[in-house]
């Protein structure tokens, strides 16, 4: 088949380019065919070496928007994907590709199509979800139920929460998010051996992800191994990047800790995560419970460990023993979690490395290529 993949979304960095990359590769492993779709001005941070067609319409970001310039800018993003829409059923009925996959789409996806041709396509159009709150769930299914006899849409949810949503519609399938796994440097598989233990942070800094919390509770735990805390953070504003900063002199003499104040993107965030021997995850938030933590996948891709709040897919370390949780939001008891942690990382590790195993290849990318393809069929 030929997949055209309806891209928009913008980003420099996070789970939208890495996604794309799983379903280009993967679905060309099963021998496929993959192109792109994307409005004018549209620019990739990475190459992934597949066909770019542009549509009419740039693309409307909604960085540093808010109140009222938001709800313009909105309405702006609503027309332009109207149009978009309707370019892509112009392709279909040409037969330029045999199925249309939007990667990163929401309920509004849907709310769209109803005024657009597209929803009488003639081929495939696949939605994918990025997970799903109750409340969003409810308004997907109703939005989904307006489609129930238009045989080529089709939606497909990733989640690790599917139990908890009561999801109806009978065009819409369920299936576990991908393992994002290191693509361009070589898997170590290591398990740390007696010397220093090396904790992550990783990701955006902002401020209201309180790492101080974190550091604090990391400085006053009681170790029987040496450990250290790596601390990685890209910021977007002058404001998170004068924190970071601040938060870096002031503990520059703290040789636990080490910060890496930059972007990773790619092949350096591959090997910043495998630098480590498990990942942190001190910020928790009640969407996490139904929406996918993205560095858990990540987690999980390169084999590492977690220490994560416990409103971040508790399914994980409900169903794999590859870390331990702690109570969002509880510097108490964050600390008495990095200390179980670390002090019985060397009596654990072998189930960590037995457990990872087995969660990589649960949520192996292949897995997630093969749920499109049948969605497709």
């Amino acid at each position: 088949m030929k997949f055209a993949i309806m891209e928009n979304v913008a980003s420099d960095g996070g789970h939208e380019i890495d996604f794309d990359r799983i379903l280009v590769e993967e679905l060309r492993a099963l021998g496929h065919e993959v192109e792109f779709y994307v409005p004018e001005g549209h620019r990739f941070k990475f190459d992934y070496h597949a066909p770019i067609h542009y549509l009419p319409g740039k693309g409307v970001s909604y960085d540093g928007a808010h109140g009222l310039k938001k709800l313009l800018l909105s309405a702006r993003r609503e027309y332009r994907r109207h149009g978009w829409y309707k370019e892509m059923y112009g392709a279909a009925t040409k037969g330029k590709f045999d199925a249309i996959i939007f990667p990163s789409a929401t309920y509004r996806y849907l709310r769209a199509l109803t005024l657009t041709p597209l929803k009488d396509s003639p081929v495939p159009v696949l939605f994918l979800i990025h997970g799903l709150t109750p409340a969003e769930a409810k308004k997907l299914d109703e939005a989904a139920g307006k489609f129930k006899n238009k045989k080529n849409i089709r939606i497909g949810v990733q989640t690790f929460a599917a139990a908890k949503l009561n999801l109806r519609a009978k065009n819409l399938r369920v299936y576990a998010p991908p393992n994002y796994i290191p693509r361009d440097v070589t898997e170590d598989g290591r398990f740390a051996e007696g010397e220093v233990l090396r904790l992550g942070i990783f990701g955006q800094y902002r401020r209201e992800k309180k790492v101080e919390d974190f550091i604090r509770a990391f400085l006053g735990g009681s170790y029987n191994r040496p450990v250290k805390l790596i601390v990685q953070g890209a910021t977007t504003n002058r404001e998170d990047a004068a924190d970071f900063n601040g938060l870096i002199a002031k503990y520059k003499g703290e040789k636990s800790l080490e910060f890496w104040h930059k972007p990773l993107i790619g092949k350096d965030w591959q090997e910043g995560l495998l630098a480590t021997d498990a990942i942190v995850i001190p910020y928790g938030a009640d969407r996490y419970l139904y929406h996918t933590s993205a560095i858990i996948s990540n987690a999980m891709g390169v084999k590492r460990a977690i220490i994560a709040a416990d409103n971040v897919n508790p399914e994980i370390l409900a169903n794999y023993d590859i870390g331990c949780s702690f109570k969002h939001g509880d510097m108490a008891d964050l600390k008495r979690a990095i200390e179980d942690f670390v002090n019985g990382y060397e009596a654990k590790k072998e189930r960590y490395a037995a457990e990872l195993m087995r969660a990589y290849e649960d949520f192996s990318p292949r897995k997630l290529a093969e749920n499109i393809v049948k969605l497709a069929e």
